[in-house]
Order: C-alpha cells, then structure tokens, then sequence
C-alpha cells in the first residue's frame, strides 16, 4: 500500500554509512582528550580565563 504515491524502497541507509560514523566518533573521542591534556597542561592550568582552573586546582590538590 502506498502512502500519498510513496513507494516503500529497500533504500541502504546504516550500511554504506558505516565507516563514516565510526571515523566520526574516533574523531570525537581524540579531539576530547587532546582538548583535555591542552586545558590540564601546566601552562595554562593555572590561567584565571581557563574555565576549568577550579577544577584542576582541586585535583591535583587531593
């Protein structure tokens, strides 16, 4: 049965995209960690615009 003249299509839609969304999330997750390590360094740890200050300072405290 079609709805409003649309056809049902066996359209691959996951399959072809695959690769795409796991390199996406790889990308993610790296750009994340080197974010990380560039806020925790020590240059910029202790910076008063780094908006994580507060919080390194407490961790590295304990």
């Amino acid at each position: 049965m079609s709805f409003l003249g649309y056809r049902k299509w066996p359209t691959p839609v996951l399959r072809p995209l695959w690769p795409f969304m796991i390199a996406g999330s790889i990308t993610i997750y790296y750009v994340g960690k080197m974010q990380d390590m560039a806020v925790r360094s020590p240059e910029f740890a202790k910076d008063p615009k780094n908006p994580y200050a507060s919080q390194i300072a407490n961790s590295s405290a304990h």
